[in-house]
């Protein structure tokens, strides 16, 4: 079974519009498909009607950006539901794109101090309400002929702990777990790989297994068989939905040039059981 369940459209950090992406996706075969942008599910509606004709499930969903000792976990939210609990999140989302508004004029400002002049206020609004992020500035600094590709700009400014990164306040796992159980979705982690080695990340599972954290994105565009393999263990060994997505940017990520990523029978089925167990 082929699926999307991790990937980016221009309401984050992709570089297409979010009926463009299900429409790529579709075309790959996708059968189940879900829209994480980070922080915002403003996409959805252009994917489920994109979708709508050919019988793909579509899921309301996103990318929720946590921190956690430190380090930034990203929690994937599928199957959100309409009522008091999304209308909780969204309050939350909104307050987060206030904070990235904020955080993107910061940047300009230690560009600024670096002898780079981006004008923020432009910046933003190109960004047409959508959350806004490094990835806009690194195109700004890419047009600007600072630099050659936006990694190169995440590379040499904006990476963590990067000369003109400004760092973001954001969620902890059990609140933002919180948050998306109360608005009716499933929970699973985010390509566990940068989150530390084998131990780290099953230390990060364990903590935050009964909070609500029940899926581990064992598949994933960058993993190989082993890699996958590796994280299925541990999906078995804890008792864990396995869930697989690309990560699709787009331009933004040459390395994954389509979105889907297939499934084994076993694993599509118990995916498919977890999403929906009424379905």
């Amino acid at each position: 079974m082929r699926v999307e369940l991790h990937c980016h459209s221009t309401h984050s950090d992709g570089s297409f519009a979010a009926a463009e992406v299900a429409r790529r996706a579709a075309q790959t075969g996708v059968t189940l498909f879900c829209l994480t942008d980070h922080d915002t599910c403003a996409g959805y509606a252009a994917t489920a009607g994109e979708l709508a004709a050919d019988g793909t499930r579509v899921l309301r969903g996103l990318e929720l950006s946590c921190r956690e000792n430190g380090r930034t976990v990203h929690v994937l939210l599928y199957g959100l539901r309409e009522g008091a609990g999304l209308d909780a999140l969204q309050e939350r989302l909104d307050r987060i794109h206030a904070e990235r508004s904020d955080r993107l004029r910061r940047i300009c400002v230690r560009l600024a101090k670096l002898g780079i002049e981006i004008d923020a206020d432009s910046l933003l609004s190109q960004t047409h309400g959508r959350t806004p992020g490094r990835p806009d500035v690194a195109r700004a600094l890419v047009r600007k002929g600072v630099v050659a590709t936006p990694q190169e700009a995440f590379t040499r400014y904006l990476r963590d702990g990067g000369p003109a990164d400004v760092p973001l306040e954001r969620l902890s796992v059990a609140d933002g777990l919180a948050l998306g159980l109360a608005a009716g979705a499933r929970a699973s982690m985010a390509h566990p790989h940068v989150y530390g080695d084998f131990d780290q990340v099953k230390a990060l599972i364990v903590q935050h297994r009964e909070l609500g954290l029940e899926g581990l994105e064992a598949y994933y565009g960058a993993y190989g068989r082993a890699e996958s393999e590796s994280w299925l263990r541990l999906c078995r060994s804890h008792d864990l939905v396995a869930t697989g997505g690309s990560d699709f940017h787009g331009e933004m990520s040459p390395a994954v040039t389509q979105p889907g990523i297939e499934l084994p029978a076993p694993v599509a089925e118990r995916l498919l059981a977890w999403i929906d167990p009424a379905a």
